[in-house]
C-alpha cells in the first residue's frame, strides 16, 4: 500500500512538471492557445533598470516573422537577398542561443512589396515544425534536426494569387490537420494531414488577407474562423464546410492584419482602413450576429478603432487596441464608443504599433521602439508600471523614424524572445529571489 501511494505521488509530481513545461512554451503565433495570453508565474512585476539585461544574442537576417519557442528550442525565419534570394528557417537552443540547425531554400520574391522577409511564425507541434514562406513555400521539418519531412510549393500547386505583402498567416494545427490560408484557386484555405502532408480539404474562392486563423468552440463544434480578403467565415475545422459567413469587404485595399479575437462569446475584427466589427457568436447554433460596425472617414479620421498590425484585447466589457497612428484606445464593448485614448505607450506615427499580451491582471506591451512595458488597462485609463529598452529598431521592416520592431515577441520559460533585422535576442524575466 505504501509503495502504491508513493508511486501515485511520484506520478502526480511528474505530471505536474510536464504541465508546467508545456505551459512555459510559446509554440505558435500569439502563444500556446493563439490568444495572446501568457500564463507563467514567478516573473518580474517591475524592471530594475532602463535596459533589460540580455542573456544571449544570435545573428539572423531580415524578416517580419515572430519567434516561437518549444521543447527547449527557439525558431525564427529570415531572408537573404544576395547573392541568391533565399528564405531560411532557424532553430536555436532556447537556453544559450547556440545555433542547432538552419534550413534554407531559394525563394525569389515576385510582385511583393516590402520584401524584408518572411511574415508567418513557425508553428511547432510535437516533433514537427511547420514553416510557411512569403511566396507559399510550406515545409514540415523535424523540429529537433531540421531535415525536411515533407514540403509543398503552394504557389504552383494551388495557383496562389499572392497578395501585395505576401503570404502572412501562420499555419494552424488542429487535431490531425495543418491548416493554411493561402488564397489559392478555389483554395483560399487548405488543410493537410499534418504527418504526411496529404491534402484533406480545400475551401473558398476568396482572395487571401494577412490575418491568421483561429479555432473556437461553438454549439458543440470546432469552428475555424478565417478573415479572408473579402469576408469573415466560420468553417468546419475537420472538413472545411461553410457553417456561417459575415460580410467585411475592404473599402480600399485588403489590409486585414490583426488576428480575430474571441472572448466572452464575441468575435472582434479591426482593420487599418475598414474600422472595427463585433460579432456575437450564437452558443446554441452555428451562426453569428452583428453587434456593431464602426468605420471612420479614413485611416486618419477614424471612428472606434482602426487597427493596423496590433491585435486588440477584449477584457470584460471593454476593448483595448491601437489605432492607425498609434493611439491606444479603450472602447465600450457593446457600442464601440471610445472611453479614452492615450499616446503614452508609443509615439504617434502612421502604422505605429505595439503588441499586447495579457499576463494576469497586467498587460505586457512590446513597442515598435524595441521597448517592453508592464501596464494595466482599465476603463479608467492606461497605467504604466514599468518600461525598459530591449532591442534596437532596424530599418529593414520600415525605413522611417529610425526603423521599427514589428515582429511579435515570444514569452516562454520566464524569458522574452524578440527579433529585429539583425539578431534574435533573449532576456530573463524571472522574478528571482
Amino acid at each position: 500500500m505504501l509503495r502504491r501511494r508513493v508511486f501515485v505521488w511520484i506520478t502526480i509530481a511528474i505530471l505536474g512538471v510536464c504541465v508546467q513545461v508545456f505551459a512555459a512554451d510559446w509554440p505558435q503565433w500569439r502563444g500556446p492557445n493563439r490568444d495572446g495570453v501568457w500564463s507563467e508565474t514567478g516573473v518580474l512585476r517591475k524592471f530594475g533598470a532602463e535596459q533589460l539585461p540580455v542573456l544571449w544574442r544570435a545573428k539572423i537576417a531580415n524578416g517580419y516573422s515572430a519567434p516561437t519557442v518549444a521543447n527547449g528550442r527557439a525558431y525564427v525565419t529570415d531572408r537573404l537577398a544576395s547573392p541568391t534570394q533565399m528564405e531560411r528557417v532557424h532553430s536555436f537552443d532556447a537556453e544559450t542561443g547556440e545555433g542547432i540547425w538552419s534550413h534554407r531554400y531559394e525563394c525569389r520574391y515576385e510582385g511583393v512589396s516590402h520584401r524584408n522577409g518572411p511574415r508567418a511564425a513557425v508553428t511547432v507541434d510535437g516533433n514537427r515544425a511547420y514553416s510557411l514562406g512569403t511566396m507559399g513555400h510550406l515545409f514540415c521539418l523535424d523540429a529537433a534536426k531540421g531535415n525536411v519531412l515533407w514540403s509543398k510549393d503552394l504557389r504552383k500547386q494551388y495557383r496562389i494569387r499572392v497578395p501585395e505583402w505576401g503570404i502572412a498567416a501562420s499555419p494552424l494545427v488542429e487535431k490531425g490537420l495543418l491548416i493554411v490560408l493561402i488564397g489559392g484557386e478555389n483554395a483560399c484555405v487548405v488543410a493537410f494531414e499534418k504527418v504526411t502532408g496529404q491534402e484533406q480539404w480545400r475551401a473558398l474562392s476568396d482572395r487571401v488577407g494577412y490575418s491568421a486563423p483561429i479555432v473556437i468552440d461553438q454549439a458543440g463544434k470546432r469552428v475555424l474562423v478565417c478573415w479572408t480578403g473579402e469576408r469573415i467565415v466560420g468553417l468546419d475545422a475537420s472538413t472545411g464546410r461553410l457553417y456561417w459567413e459575415h460580410p467585411f469587404a475592404p473599402a480600399q485595399m485588403i489590409h486585414n492584419i490583426a488576428t480575430p479575437v474571441f472572448a466572452g462569446g464575441h468575435l472582434f475584427f479591426s482593420g487599418f482602413f475598414d474600422g472595427s466589427l463585433l460579432l456575437k457568436v450564437r452558443p446554441d447554433r452555428l451562426a453569428v450576429e452583428q453587434v456593431w460596425r464602426r468605420m471612420g472617414r479614413n485611416e486618419k479620421d477614424t471612428d472606434s478603432l482602426h487597427c493596423c498590425i496590433s491585435t486588440a484585447i477584449l477584457k470584460g466589457d471593454h476593448i483595448y487596441g491601437v489605432d492607425s497612428y498609434g493611439e491606444l484606445r479603450c472602447l465600450d464593448l457593446y457600442t464601440g464608443d471610445r472611453i479614452w485614448e492615450s499616446l503614452a505607450a508609443v509615439p504617434k506615427a502612421r502604422w505605429a504599433t505595439l503588441h499586447m499580451v495579457e499576463h494576469g491582471k497586467e498587460t505586457w506591451m512590446f513597442t515598435e521602439r524595441g521597448e517592453l512595458i508592464i501596464s494595466t488597462l482599465s476603463p479608467r485609463g492606461y497605467d504604466e508600471i514599468s518600461r525598459a529598452k530591449l532591442i534596437r529598431p532596424t530599418e529593414g521592416q520600415l525605413d522611417q523614424r529610425g526603423g521599427v520592431c514589428w515582429a511579435h515577441p515570444a514569452f516562454a520559460n520566464k524569458r522574452v524572445y524578440v527579433r529585429n533585422d539583425e539578431e534574435l535576442l533573449c532576456a530573463d524575466l524571472s522574478q528571482g529571489d
